[in-house]
């Protein structure tokens, strides 16, 4: 089940964490993965531990002539593209909002809310071409509830869920499904932006207690990349930890 064998996924932000922990479980179920990352040497060293025909691109996700050759270079290597998860972001810096600057709040824009954007704009063409799609967007339980000090953030990823909704709709004749994840708080080096304090804040919101795994979110992505995701899209999926019940 879930089994993606003959398939080309992209995977932003791969070189470490939630999307490293993406491209094992979509490699160790048959996909060839295109590592995406800024950090190329990440991504190449991510591509080359899970075999199976991976290979490291370089991608800037907030500059459109980077996405277009990546996405290029994908296509051109493997004919197709099956499977885009956007999982590339930053948290910002973590202060008030009368101390973020507008540089703190572009940024975090650019990279979180206009980078999945462009991938989309730039990877859609070619799943047209093959009647095919899935399309996953990591999103954030901040983008449901807000967390204070994180305003860009927050508002970033509240983005990210409208945005896949209304993909979603537009390509639901198409065969094409677009889903977003919204996780908690989880263990990964995107927390070392963040105080303490912020940490702790949200992961007493948590009713299991405790940060998730970058493999728990790489489990939902796992299906909602796959086939058998079939009659599911335009949904915002929580893995929270029991945070979010709506």
């Amino acid at each position: 089940m879930f089994e993606l064998t003959g398939q080309t996924a992209i995977v932003t932000g791969s070189a470490t964490g939630i999307g490293e922990a993406i491209a094992r479980r979509l490699s160790a179920a048959g996909a060839t993965v295109a590592c995406a990352d800024i950090d190329y040497e990440g991504a190449a060293a991510v591509a080359q531990s899970l075999g199976g025909g991976a290979f490291p691109v370089r991608l800037d996700i907030t500059n459109p002539e980077s996405v277009r050759a990546a996405t290029g270079e994908v296509v051109e290597r493997r004919g197709q593209v099956d499977i885009l998860v956007n999982n590339a972001g930053i948290a910002g810096r973590a202060a008030p909002i009368v101390e973020q600057t507008d540089e703190d709040w572009h940024r975090t824009i650019a990279v979180n809310l206009t980078g999945v954007f462009y991938t989309c704009r730039a990877v859609v063409p070619h799943m047209r071409t093959r009647k095919y799609g899935r399309i996953v967007n990591v999103a954030s339980i901040a983008g449901k509830e807000g967390n204070p000090n994180m305003v860009a953030y927050s508002a970033s990823k509240a983005g990210v869920i409208a945005f896949t909704k209304s993909l979603g709709k537009e390509l639901a004749t198409e065969n094409i499904c677009v889903n977003a994840v919204a996780p908690a708080v989880v263990r990964t080096r995107i927390l070392d932006q963040l105080t303490q304090a912020q940490i702790d804040y949200m992961t007493e919101k948590i009713p299991m207690r405790r940060t998730g795994k970058p493999e728990e979110i790489a489990a939902v992505v796992h299906f909602l990349s796959s086939p058998d995701c079939s009659f599911v899209t335009a949904q915002c999926y929580d893995a929270s930890g029991g945070r979010a019940t709506y």
